[in-house]
């Protein structure tokens, strides 16, 4: 009898241990919204053949034509050849800034950006890009996913006929490679920079003489001092554009784009074209592209940073330098949002996610996986 009854008490204990505690109330904390949808499908598989073109203000030469021509090879393989996307570097097809208006007016089906580069046709576009002191890699796929970013996004491109995925995060942007040193604010005030976006406006409030020079055109205008600074992109694809032969520095963090988000952009018409099924893998090739990109970006990231710090310095702005430069930020990110009321909701919403997200990164802290001599030194936090 007592150990019938033992068995029974080992049980009990263990459908609590599983389950949980026998007088939890609570529901179940979070769901999957799309698996009602997948437990009732609706369509067949479709055996049409669509071809498609796509353009992009990338050359051959840049990760991020990579990154585009992964899309369309996750498309390609997982339809089996049923939806055939071809990528057509900058130039090939259309100039690289013409890309958007192909797509838009039907000239090609498809397109990949930064989405800053659209923001003399909405100045909400940079927000979809990167904001500076804004959303990091982490925190763009939360919003974009489960903050109703990608909605967002699609209402933005849609007002030009244009159906929107996310298309690649490539994470924290390197610092400017410089021929002048500079950690305080006072440093940079008379320097010639090259960056696009609100952060050329920034810059240029703080004294600097700021250019957005086409990416193709920063070498030579570091190498002949026409400039004294520029930054372009992630270490990954920095480097191989040589800046460390023509610069001395590289000025640290990369507070003007701490995430960098790609799209991909699609004919509205074309799309809405695509059989269903077609439509679930152009889905999940965008999703896998963007889970894809960040990785290997930033494995890259790692090999290309050593390689850097072989001929150049890094050099990193104090704290009270990069206190003023948030709220310089913070103040000229008021008048964005005053001025224009699409970048006002996206950055409105994108700041809330920041605020919410606060106390798990805080608490959360102490835990960065350093090598072992660097955590025992002292130095915990990132």
């Amino acid at each position: 009898m007592k150990k019938a009854l033992s068995i029974v008490v080992t049980l009990m204990l263990a459908v609590v241990f599983i389950c949980g505690t026998a007088h939890a109330k609570r529901e179940k904390f979070g769901e999957d919204p799309r698996a009602k949808e997948a437990k009732r499908i609706s369509f067949k598989t479709s055996d049409e053949k669509i071809r498609w073109k796509m353009v992009m203000p990338w050359s051959k030469g840049l990760l991020f034509y990579d990154i585009a021509s992964h899309f369309a090879d996750s498309v390609r393989l997982a339809s089996a050849g049923r939806l055939d996307i071809k990528p057509f570097s900058a130039g090939e097809l259309v100039p690289a800034m013409q890309s958007f208006d192909a797509v838009s007016t039907g000239a090609a089906e498809v397109g990949h950006d930064w989405p800053g580069y659209w923001k003399g046709k909405n100045e909400a576009f940079v927000a979809l890009a990167s904001v500076p002191f804004g959303l990091d890699a982490e925190l763009y796929n939360i919003w974009l996913y489960e903050r109703g970013g990608v909605e967002m996004m699609q209402e933005i491109y849609g007002q030009f006929n244009l159906f929107a995925l996310p298309g690649g995060q490539c994470g924290q942007e390197m610092g400017l490679s410089s021929n002048k040193r500079a950690t305080s604010m006072a440093d940079f005030k008379g320097m010639r920079i090259r960056t696009p976006g609100w952060f050329m406006d920034i810059m240029n409030n703080l004294g600097a003489s700021v250019s957005p020079l086409p990416g193709g055109e920063v070498y030579l205008a570091l190498e002949r001092g026409v400039i004294d600074a520029a930054e372009f992109s992630s270490p990954a694809i920095n480097y191989p554009m040589g800046f460390d032969d023509v610069t001395k520095y590289v000025i640290q963090p990369g507070v003007h784009q701490p995430g960098i988000q790609c799209a991909l952009f699609f004919n509205k018409d074309a799309y809405e074209k695509l059989p269903e099924d077609l439509k679930w893998i152009v889905d999940i090739a965008a999703k896998e592209t963007q889970l894809w990109s960040y990785n290997w970006i930033n494995n890259l990231n790692a090999k290309a940073i050593k390689l850097f710090k072989e001929k150049v310095e890094f050099v990193h702005m104090d704290k009270e330098t990069l206190i003023e430069f948030r709220k310089t930020t913070k103040e000229y990110m008021d008048s964005i949002k005053a001025k224009f009321p699409d970048a006002k909701k996206i950055l409105d919403s994108q700041d809330q996610l920041i605020e919410d997200y606060a106390d798990w990164r805080k608490e959360r802290g102490g835990a960065t996986p350093w090598p072992y001599e660097t955590y025992i030194s002292g130095q915990i936090h990132e």
